[in-house]
């Protein structure tokens, strides 16, 4: 993200949604300068609307990778990240106008992606001379704007190095857990937990509720011994209300499942709870509820 001290380092940004937004926003306070797109252009003008530090706007992909030699990517997966890659308007041709021969710009990818799919990604740019890192985050849109994200790398030892003053304004954990595909599979890791402790609580509190227990003392019980969990406290108030709209969805948390699946597949594991949450999640989305937050999967029982 740039080693000259007397010259502000400059970052690309690709897709301000309600993660990538505030992740933006974190980089610019943090003293870098960046060149952000967006396929809505008015985020933009959004997040210059809640930072003293203006960020640039860019009109499409290529205008990106012109000005910078590192751009982070939070489009929601690796298929729309792929659409910007190519074409004359994508980050291949501006890094190819813009690059002295030897020289090898970075790409890191920040959203929740296949881990078997992005070290595929990562052989196909090697070859077109640009280095991939992945580096997934969690915390949710609360720890975006509170830059306490958790952030798990998977890439070259240098690449992560070079990054991580830039990792370290958007989160308060940054840990490099190996080569590239990584940091994909720990936060498949991650997805797996966050799925089979949602769907644990939904099936309790539906028990609960049928049994006439007052549903607030059953949370406060739960909270305070082992059931505990930060799923728990942070979705608390969504029990209570019954109010399971916004939020990361329940569409989202299917398609990550279905990366903890492809990942198993590829060890030969067996994963039985993540099969069983996987076809519950599947069925919300199904009967229309995939917009809904993911902790609304008791619906499911």
């Amino acid at each position: 993200m740039g080693n000259d001290p007397e010259r502000t380092p400059t970052i690309g940004f690709l897709g301000l949604g309600p993660m990538g937004l505030p992740m933006a926003r974190a980089l610019a306070e943090g003293g870098f300068e960046v060149v952000a797109w967006n396929r809505h252009p008015e985020r933009v003008d959004d997040l210059n609307r809640t930072t003293d530090r203006a960020v640039v706007p860019a009109s499409c992909p290529r205008e990106v990778s012109e000005r910078t030699d590192a751009v982070i990517s939070m489009l929601p997966d690796l298929p729309q990240l792929v659409d910007r890659l190519d074409g004359p308007d994508g980050l291949l041709a501006g890094w190819s106008r813009r690059t002295a021969p030897g020289q090898q710009p970075l790409l890191v990818v920040m959203s929740t992606v296949s881990p078997v799919a992005v070290v595929e990604l990562g052989g196909r740019l090697a070859r077109e001379g640009v280095r991939l890192v992945d580096a997934p985050v969690s915390g949710g849109p609360t720890g975006a704007h509170e830059r306490t994200l958790s952030i798990m790398v998977g890439g070259a030892v240098e690449d992560v190095e070079s990054l991580t003053p830039g990792l370290r304004t958007m989160g308060s954990t940054v840990r490099h857990m190996g080569q590239l595909g990584a940091g994909s599979l720990t936060k498949a890791c991650n997805q797996a937990v966050v799925a089979a402790t949602l769907a644990g609580l939904g099936e309790a509190l539906r028990l609960a509720r049928a049994g006439g227990l007052d549903l607030d003392c059953v949370l406060e019980i739960l909270d305070g011994g082992l059931a505990g969990s930060t799923a728990l406290r942070l979705k608390r108030e969504r029990y209570l209300s019954d109010d399971f709209t916004g939020g990361g969805s329940c569409r989202n948390q299917l398609k990550d499942l279905g990366f903890v699946l492809e990942a198993g597949r590829r060890y030969d594991l067996d994963q039985p709870v993540s099969r069983l949450t996987h076809q519950l999640y599947a069925r919300l989305v199904e009967d229309g509820d995939g917009e809904l937050d993911h902790s609304a999967v008791l619906k499911a029982f």
